[in-house]
């Protein structure tokens, strides 16, 4: 799907630009948004405002052939609800409007005319770039096909050329924003494609290779490192996680250096299971299929990595990841067994399927070698916070001082700006009683109670030195049932979040 920005001034007639369809707002008191009133020449679409055919409530679209006076082949009435401002919930309904329209017609070419200039500013996030972007976004969702390793490939139509339409003078920032949302789409759908792929595709190795096609492509640095050299880093956490599979595991390393060569990175640290059985610590039969999706913190970071890439932002981030499978084998960690991290901590292992945190904790421990302006990693980390949260918002942990406070704000706007929102969760010293062991310095379950937090708390001992902010996706990675499939979180947010740091160092 190709997105182009069309400038309209005074001195050029909406009603008489070429388009196989126009989209055009109207709102629930039969009032015409100022596009669709240039379009209105003899009447025809006020008489169908009086005639009921359309509410104007937000999710109702009329389509219209032949307007008379009208270029464009067919005009698409979006409803818009009240008229005023328009809230990210209505511009995301009039957009997933647009897509299920637009996919049936037969035309090639759209034109976007919906009021993006004339919304009023509820939070500064609340702009005409924002608007862009959501609904680039919404239409590449509704576009996407997870049908890779299918023989058949499903067979798209409808419309793959779309314009928005935008006054002169907001034509610089409307193609900044089209940039930023094709970019952010780019990632997310590398996100799902790997999230969909099944764990005998997408193995440590198969995310170390798209790691290096990355760095081909966007001329990024990147490292392997592979058992061997894990071994002589001493990180026997990770490693014990990695003794049960079949797969050799993989510690990946990509660098976007943007930014000036003396300003501090910014680290994204993904949990790469590539599949994740549960280890000897096994689990149910029912849903196991979905242990796929065990990398989409990894994913994540490789999607966000993919984005700020195509951008060319003006930022040092770098990506860590580490892959491997959690498996049952006579070789594989059991419980009760006792390792020791990288950074020279004990940790009993209570229940091997509580691995994502093994594996982190020694990526955590490797990123202070970069001496990061901030750490977030990404995990699809508990059961407990999908509990917690459900599937509408990922938890967001952090220590509470300014330093933390101000990342934690940082990421929940970024969040907020883009729908991909997070909520965030407490950390105290108290939680981290949980964690004491009779026979090592700390176990890796902290029992059920608070289970999203505990594992926060103790992935939190683990970055002391440095700023950093912990995000459990397990609610909002991927979806099931019926419409089974990764979701491409939380790359949206994460990809903000970079872009306003890189504005705010500019």
């Amino acid at each position: 799907m190709d997105f182009s920005i069309k400038t309209n001034d005074a001195k050029t007639s909406i009603a008489s630009l070429k388009a196989g369809c126009i989209a055009v707002g109207i709102y629930e008191n039969k009032k015409l948004s100022p596009q669709a009133l240039a379009l209105d020449k003899t009447g025809e679409i006020t008489a169908a405002l009086k005639s009921g055919d359309i509410s104007g409530k937000p999710g109702s679209t009329l389509l219209l052939r032949k307007v008379a006076g009208v270029t464009a082949e067919r005009v698409l009435l979006i409803g818009l609800g009240p008229d005023g401002e328009l809230s990210d919930k209505v511009m995301s309904m009039a957009a997933l409007c647009v897509a299920r329209t637009l996919s049936t017609l037969g035309a090639s070419d759209a034109l976007l005319a919906l009021p993006f200039d004339g919304i009023a500013k509820q939070t500064p996030e609340r702009d005409l770039a924002w608007a862009i972007r959501a609904t680039i976004l919404v239409l590449r969702d509704g576009s996407y096909r997870s049908d890779t390793l299918k023989s058949k490939k499903e067979t798209t139509s409808g419309v793959k050329k779309i314009a928005f339409l935008v006054a002169t003078a907001n034509a610089a920032a409307a193609k900044e924003a089209v940039a930023q949302g094709l970019a952010l789409a780019n990632g997310i759908d590398l996100t799902k494609e790997l999230g969909n792929l099944p764990g005998n595709v997408c193995t440590p190795t198969y995310l170390a290779n798209t790691a290096k096609r990355l760095a081909k492509e966007y001329k990024l640095s990147v490292e392997v490192l592979d058992r061997k050299q894990l071994e002589a880093l001493k990180m026997g956490s990770f490693l014990s996680v990695a003794r049960g599979g079949g797969e050799a595991p993989k510690f990946i390393i990509i660098k976007h250096l943007g930014g000036k060569a003396k300003d501090a990175p910014t680290v994204l640290v993904g949990k790469g299971i590539t599949f994740d059985t549960g280890g000897i610590s096994l689990k149910g039969g029912a849903g196991m299929d979905e242990m796929k999706y065990d990398m989409c913190g990894a994913g994540s970071v490789l999607g966000t990595i993919r984005a700020i890439a195509e951008l060319k932002l003006k930022l040092n981030v770098i990506g860590v990841i580490p892959a491997t499978e959690n498996m049952p084998s006579g070789t594989a960690t059991k419980p009760g067994d006792i390792v020791t991290s990288m950074s020279g901590q004990t940790i009993e292992v209570l229940n091997t399927d509580a691995e994502g945190r093994l594996v982190l904790c020694d990526a955590l421990t490797y990123v202070e070698r970069f001496k990061p302006a901030a750490v977030v990693d990404i995990a699809t980390l508990t059961g407990a916070c999908v509990t917690s949260l459900g599937h509408h918002n990922s938890g967001l942990f952090t220590r509470h001082d300014s330093a933390h406070d101000a990342l934690a704000n940082e990421l929940l706007s970024a969040g907020k700006a883009t729908g991909d929102t997070a909520w965030r969760m407490p950390i105290e010293d108290s939680y981290q009683e949980q964690l004491k062991s009779n026979f090592a310095d700390m176990a890796n379950i902290g029992g059920p109670a608070g289970g999203s937090i505990t594992a926060a708390c103790f992935l939190e001992r683990y970055t002391k030195k440095y700023t950093w902010a912990h995000l459990d996706i397990a609610g909002t990675a991927w979806k099931s049932g019926a419409a089974k499939g990764a979701t491409g979180r939380p790359v949206a947010l994460l990809t903000t979040f970079l872009i306003n740091r890189a504005a705010a160092v500019k």
